[in-house]
């Protein structure tokens, strides 16, 4: 059986991939722009892609997944 297959947008620092692994989902890429945030998922899943800036990204380029997940991105300074 094939694992099921995830890409994150504005992944943040990777909970959701990091959630969807202990389901035994495999994190292929995620899109983030901020820094910090980027380096603790690198660090966590050094095998997962980063594609940047999702308002750069071209859906014929980026590898296929069974699950794609997207986080309400926020303003700098807005408050939830």
């Amino acid at each position: 059986m094939t694992a099921l297959r995830l890409g994150s947008l504005f992944d943040g620092i990777g909970v959701f991939p990091l959630a969807a692994v202990r389901c035994g989902i495999e994190p292929v890429w995620a899109s983030e722009i901020e820094k910090a945030p980027i380096s603790i998922t690198k660090r966590h899943f050094p095998d997962m892609a980063h594609l940047g800036d999702v308002t750069k990204l071209d859906g014929r380029e980026i590898p296929p997944v069974h699950i794609m997940r997207s986080a309400r991105r926020r303003q700098s300074g807005q408050r939830t």
